[in-house]
């Protein structure tokens, strides 16, 4: 391998991999590829795993290649694979790069319209897998509570104690001032105000 010239960047399954990174973390750079997956595949086809990818020759690319997109052509374990028992093929396969995104978004249609209770939980944005919902998975704001604030203190102009007095009262007093007259209380509770008695000495008068 270190017979090879070096090469900057290596094309695998359609990934740019730089060269200077070791080829067990490059290929898990491959989306479907995970740590244990590709240490399989450099034991399997006997490659140093701590060598670098731009050592790699052509026939390693290529072998590589192979047994990323056919790992059952080297009896690899089943349960290595990501997609067993396919529902169309029923075979077991293996998806990489954009291939999962797109098999993933068909299962979730297909559950859809089948109306399946997967199906309508992935239609509401819920959780499938039956994992609790009560204080996890909420999204957006708070449903039916309140914003906490502080109260906002009563205005006063006077002495300490002593309310600021309304503008009703304010215009009432002064319209008295103009008439001569008193002002007559005002109605706290919405009833009429009683008539005044008269005692005994105005009577005879």
């Amino acid at each position: 391998m270190s017979t090879q010239e070096y090469n900057h960047i290596v094309r695998i399954v359609g990934n740019d991999i730089r060269g200077e990174k070791k080829i067990i973390i490059g290929l898990t750079q491959i989306k479907g590829i995970g740590y244990n997956f590709a240490t399989a595949i450099l034991d399997t086809l006997k490659i140093n795993t701590n060598s670098n990818v731009g050592y790699l020759t052509d026939s390693d690319v290529q072998s590589i290649e192979k047994l990323i997109t056919d790992p059952s052509s080297s009896n690899f374990p089943t349960w290595f694979l990501n997609r067993r028992k396919d529902v169309e093929t029923g075979n077991d396969r293996h998806l990489l790069t954009s291939d999962i995104d797109f098999t993933l978004r068909n299962d979730i249609e297909r559950e859809r319209i089948v109306s399946s209770w997967r199906g309508y939980r992935h239609i509401y944005g819920l959780k499938v897998r039956g994992q609790r919902t009560r204080c996890t998975g909420r999204k957006g704001g708070a449903v039916g509570v309140a914003k906490g604030g502080k109260a906002a203190p009563a205005k006063s102009s006077g002495p300490q104690g002593v309310a600021a007095p309304t503008e009703e009262a304010a215009a009432t007093t002064g319209k008295a001032a103009t008439t001569g007259k008193a002002a007559a209380p005002a109605a706290t509770t919405g009833k009429a105000a009683a008539p005044e008695k008269k005692t005994p000495t105005e009577k005879k008068a």
